[in-house]
């Protein structure tokens, strides 16, 4: 039986971007508007914030220790120790209505972030890759808001969301180079209710999208048909990771505000109200599913 906790009321503004460390035994996740780092424990019960200088879009540790994270700007290291941030490289720095989302390591150590639209309005962000050396590529551009970078098991398949857009999209990946080609839809909300935010691919090859507004976990096979949903207890989830010692802890995200959204983004989430314990990171643990282990940065 599916069981589904709040185990964290962390009272985020807007929590994104989990990521389960398999040798810490923790998760991490940012909350964006707030400008933080989370760490929690589930073994302790014990969490730990940063608080950085910008908006902060995603997280990941590093190989050689300590933390990457995406701010307004561009890319940082994030020393644990003291909290204290070094640019990397800027990326859109010069357009003050592009921040940086969501983001995620691909399992050759490659950091994949993607910008969205302040006012969630036009698609004038790029999806970008840091490479362990540290060099900047840009890999697509005209996305109003990223979302879900996730590769699937036998890294030939790239899953990406522009959440405005409301589609899903998968490529062809190359392993070698980190390259992406051949777009195309996996799967449309437009038709549904809901919009696509935060993906994670589980251990089968499925994909399990945090479905906001809607407030249901997805599941999608491979071919993007739909065989799963699970109700949230709040309606603004945002993101999805699977975590604890065997990976069969799926950890959610979620958002207690909406008002730095546009109106136009606004109109979709309906009653601004928050539910009880909205801005919170919920378990969902019973589903007799399993994901699989996150990499580390590699630079």
């Amino acid at each position: 039986m599916v069981n589904i906790e709040c185990v964290v009321d962390a009272h985020n503004y807007l929590g994104e971007g989990p990521v389960w460390d398999v040798e810490e035994g923790a998760l991490y996740w940012v909350d964006m508007l707030e400008q933080q780092v989370w760490r929690y424990e589930p073994t302790s019960g014990k969490t730990r914030t940063w608080t950085l200088p910008k908006t902060v879009g995603a997280f990941a540790l590093r190989k050689t220790g300590g933390g990457i994270v995406t701010m307004r700007d561009g890319f940082y290291f994030l020393d644990l120790e003291t909290g204290a941030t070094e640019l990397i490289v800027e990326a859109d720095a010069d357009n003050p209505r592009i921040m940086f989302n969501d983001g995620k390591v691909d399992p050759k150590g490659r950091f994949f972030a993607g910008g969205e639209d302040e006012i969630s309005a036009s698609p004038i962000c790029a999806l970008w890759r840091l490479d362990p050396d540290l060099s900047l590529h840009e890999l697509e551009r005209g996305i109003v808001c990223n979302n879900g970078p996730s590769w699937s098991p036998d890294r030939k398949t790239f899953y990406h969301t522009d959440s405005y857009k409301e589609e899903i999209y998968a490529y062809d990946y190359d392993l070698a180079t980190g390259d992406i080609s051949n777009k195309r839809v996996f799967a449309s909300t437009v038709e549904e209710n809901g919009i696509p935010d935060g993906s994670t691919i589980d251990a089968e090859g499925y994909l399990w999208n945090a479905r906001i507004v809607a407030g249901e976990l997805v599941r999608y096979t491979p071919e993007g048909e739909i065989v799963r949903r699970i109700p949230m207890p709040v309606p603004w989830i945002t993101s999805v990771m699977f975590g604890g010692d065997d990976l069969d802890v799926i950890y959610v995200t979620s958002m207690g505000r909406i008002d730095f959204l546009g109106p136009d983004a606004q109109a979709h989430f309906g009653n601004p109200e928050p539910k009880p314990n909205s801005g919170g990171i919920f378990s969902v643990s019973g589903t007799g599913v399993r994901g699989l282990p996150e990499t580390r940065f590699g630079g």
